[in-house]
């Protein structure tokens, strides 16, 4: 064989293994999470169950891929062993039909689905083009086989490849192992099985031979699950490494009686495509048929063979719990859902954090957020663990929805990470500071930092809901809590500022570090905010690009009325909040600005914050700091304002 007639045979193989790939990440694209969702809810029994793996298999072409989705289901309990096998004995027979429709001779129509497939990929929207890539992918199959039967034609009476093939028909165990190996390297039975069809079809091997092949193509598929799924625990290696054992032992026995088998098969069937497809699809049927009433004693053989530990190793929090590697390209569904799971546990730290920074507040116990700062490089390593996962996820195989939950999972991880950063160099070393100078804050001083630790741990869990529903509302409802923290830090500013020129001793003590702490609190909370909630309003286009405000010196009399009539009460109150906390904090804040009345008061609701009053204070003027905040202006939000109904 030269060297120019290799690389075409090369050439046709690796076709024909896009052509598979084409077919399954075009299946995958256009239906792979919803059908993710029903393999999760159709496992009631285990006739059910098999019936669900092979109709999902049939769909997506890869045991593979059916297997993934049910091992990640069982590793983390949400179905019991029993019903997994069965839906991977179903699996094993639905990824036989393609090759069924494939042992006729179709290649006539190849151009054909070609043809639709581009049309498809090109003018439909998105569900529709992936159904096109799947076409294509059909397309390019029948085209791969044609052009390999082709290039085979020549070989076929080669008296050199004759005499080789016939030293390994007299070891069929040894034409097992070469059929589970290629099949492993080409993670795909269905390519191996067409090639071999291939092959008995044109004489180059008896259909024997290739039935002995076919079983190794069996147990290869088999292999790649077990060999991936190595390192995590032994009752979520039971599944695959079930499957494996399953196939071999039926691989075994029909070896032993392959003879007599062939022969009546080929009685049955003559046509040698037809044959080998049958007989591929028969093995799986029978071996389904004999293990599925036995599944729950084979269930408690693989809780012996794989006995859950006895004394529980201590786990490393930072480690990862959820990102399997070995989906990254099978399922690129099921790895962003692993990368949702592992992100969540992100939360779970940074809750830690903020639990052990109220109590240190409460109980005025500094090592409770020596505490924090532990949980904070736990957050760090998770970040960094899920963010080289997300960006190893295989994206040809994903539709634009999960591409937007892949950016959507790296921008909630990024600014999850960083609340927790704001908390470990910022706001502990206060707390740890005011504990070696032994200072505490009075009551009054306080109230506001424990509201917003509150306010924020309740942000927090609704930030993570968030991550899950992708409810606009919800989004919008979170960001308008940043309205209570501008409240409580310009309420509490202007209190201290009261308090100082009043030569308070203890707010000139303990002031600075009130101010630090409500500033770095206010920066944790909309960390935590645009971790869920911006990417859902922007997407859902409720944002506006800029907080800058558009330039009203040129605005029309009507333009500023008809402005001033969508702004409501509590939005035009929040504004002038938030021009009072940005007057206030300048450092040229005006010294005759408040009077004697206004530095007795112990300080003023959050809710209802107002400016200060100036000495030169009359019934119907207000000074001139103030005078701007009465102009109707957009909120000091991203926001877009609801059209009116």
């Amino acid at each position: 064989m030269g060297i120019i007639a290799f690389i075409d045979l090369a050439g046709s193989v690796a076709l024909l293994l896009w052509g598979v790939h084409m077919v399954q990440t075009g299946v995958q694209r256009a239906c792979g999470a919803h059908l993710n969702q029903f393999l999760a809810h159709a496992l009631r029994n285990r006739g059910q169950a098999f019936l669900t793996g092979l109709g999902i298999t049939a769909l997506l072409q890869s045991s593979t891929a059916t297997g993934l989705m049910i091992t990640g289901f069982a590793a983390r309990g949400a179905v019991q062993l029993v019903p997994a096998l069965a839906v991977m004995l179903g699996a094993n027979v639905g990824t036989t039909l393609i090759v069924q429709v494939l042992s006729f001779d179709v290649s006539s129509i190849a151009p054909l689905f070609v043809l639709l497939g581009v049309i498809l990929f090109r003018k439909g929207s998105n569900s529709i083009r992936d159904s096109g890539r799947a076409f294509i992918g059909l397309g390019l199959i029948l085209i791969s086989l044609h052009q390999f039967l082709e290039l085979l034609k020549p070989y076929t009476n080669n008296p050199h490849l004759h005499q080789m093939l016939e030293t390994f028909s007299a070891l069929p165990l040894m034409e097992l192992v070469i059929g589970a190996i290629i099949t492993w390297a080409m993670h795909s039975s269905v390519a191996m099985v067409l090639l071999v069809t291939s092959f008995a079809t044109h004489g180059v091997i008896s259909p024997q031979e290739a039935f002995v092949m076919v079983l190794g193509a069996n147990i290869g598929t088999s292999v790649n699950p077990v060999i991936e799924g190595g390192a995590v625990s032994p009752e979520a290696r039971r599944l695959p490494v079930g499957n494996l054992l399953n196939r071999c032992a039926g691989a075994l026995l029909v070896l032993v009686f392959i003879n007599p088998i062939a022969t009546w098969f080929l009685q049955l069937v003559p046509n040698t495509s037809r044959a080998i497809a049958d007989f591929h699809t028969l093995f799986n049927m029978v071996l389904a048929a004999i293990m599925l009433p036995i599944l729950p004693l084979y269930a408690r053989f693989l809780a012996w063979l794989l006995p859950k530990p006895q004394r529980e190793k201590v786990e490393d929090p930072s480690a990862p719990r959820y990102l399997n590697p070995s989906v990254l390209s099978e399922a690129p569904s099921i790895a962003v859902g692993n990368a949702v799971r592992e992100a969540l546990r992100l939360c779970d730290n940074l809750d830690t954090m903020i639990l052990s920074v109220r109590k240190a507040l409460e109980e005025k116990e500094p090592q409770l957020a020596g505490a924090a700062r532990r949980v904070e490089n736990t957050l760090d390593k998770l970040n960094t663990a899920i963010r080289n996962y997300v960006t190893s996820i295989d994206t040809d195989g994903m539709n634009e929805e999960e591409m937007f939950r892949v950016e959507q999972i790296l921008s909630f991880c990024t600014q999850i990470n960083n609340a927790g950063n704001v908390l470990d160099r910022n706001v502990i070393p206060a707390i740890q500071k005011m504990a070696k100078q032994r200072i505490a804050f009075p009551p009054e001083m306080l109230k506001p930092l424990m509201t917003m630790v509150r306010q924020m741990y309740k942000n927090l869990q609704v930030s993570s809901t968030l991550l899950m529903s992708e409810d606009e509302a919800v989004a919008r409802n979170l960001v308008e809590q940043k309205n209570i923290f501008r409240n409580i830090e310009a309420s509490s500013t202007a209190s201290y500022y009261r308090k100082l020129r009043a030569g308070d001793k203890t707010t000139q003590t303990v002031g600075p570090y009130l101010l630090e702490l409500l500033r770095d609190l206010k920066r944790v909370n909309t960390h935590i905010i645009a971790a869920a909630a911006y990417p859902v309003l922007e997407r859902q286009g409720a944002l506006l690009p800029s907080k800058l405000q558009p330039d009203y010196t040129t605005a029309t009399p009507e333009d500023e009325a008809s402005q001033a009539d969508d702004l409501t009460q509590e939005e035009t109150e929040s504004l002038k909040l938030q021009d009072f906390e940005e007057n206030l904090s300048k450092d040229d804040f005006p010294k005759d600005t408040m009077t004697e009345d206004d530095l007795a008061e112990e300080g003023t609701s959050y809710a209802t914050a107002t400016p200060l009053k100036g000495p030169h204070h009359q019934e119907n003027a207000e000074p001139a700091l103030f005078t701007a905040l009465d102009t109707p202006k957009n909120p000091p939000t991203r926001l877009q304002t609801p059209p009116k109904p």
